[in-house]
């Protein structure tokens, strides 16, 4: 018998921020790298797409697309992905979609797949609440500054820094660039 504290155990070990950071925006869809996923399902990555592609009919381009390279050379600037020659990748990775995840609980067949499956489909689900909740605010400020301008009229500039300050303050913080590698001070070469 299993005991079901193990089962949720291993759950445990994925906190939805650890695999909601894996998550990114590409071609305007969240999407998960394949060698993210990789990682979280404990195979190595190509062995991960050795599995897709027997079952490619498994995955349409609406689930599973590979990167383009300038999509890929975006990422591997945000230290996304490893970087070309030196032991890094010599293909552009794949990147899946919720339902291409879902899809992959089935591919790998294993106890630990369907754990982590389970994890990151909380994180999408988690990820889209949170989205909602960021639009209805937005709206019921809008309402809010359209019924305060007509009582208090048109031409109030203090009450559209209001306004504005109150907008920058519910807007996602935006993903920090760092540079990546070694850079020399400016001047010497």
């Amino acid at each position: 018998m299993v005991d079901q504290a193990k089962t949720e155990g291993s759950l445990e070990l994925l906190p939805l921020p650890a695999i909601q950071q894996r998550i990114v925006v590409v071609r305007e869809r969240h999407v998960m790298l394949d060698e993210d996923l990789a990682v979280l399902y404990g195979v190595q990555t190509g062995r991960l797409i050795e599995q897709v592609k027997r079952n490619i009919d498994r995955f349409p381009s609406d689930f599973m697309f590979q990167l383009r390279r300038d999509e890929a050379a975006v990422l591997r600037s945000q230290s996304a992905i490893s970087s070309d020659g030196h032991g890094g990748r010599r293909y552009a990775p794949y990147v899946f979609t919720e339902q291409g995840v879902a899809m992959l609980s089935g591919v790998l067949r294993s106890k630990t797949a369907v754990a982590v499956n389970i994890a990151i489909m909380r994180a999408f689900v988690e990820l889209r609440r949170v989205a909602a909740s960021y639009t209805a605010i937005e709206r019921r400020l809008e309402d809010f500054e359209r019924e305060t301008k007509a009582t208090l009229g048109q031409h109030d500039q203090q009450l559209d820094e209001i306004f504005e300050a109150l907008r920058q303050l519910i807007s996602p913080p935006p993903q920090p660039k760092r540079p990546v590698g070694f850079r020399l001070p400016e001047g010497e070469k």
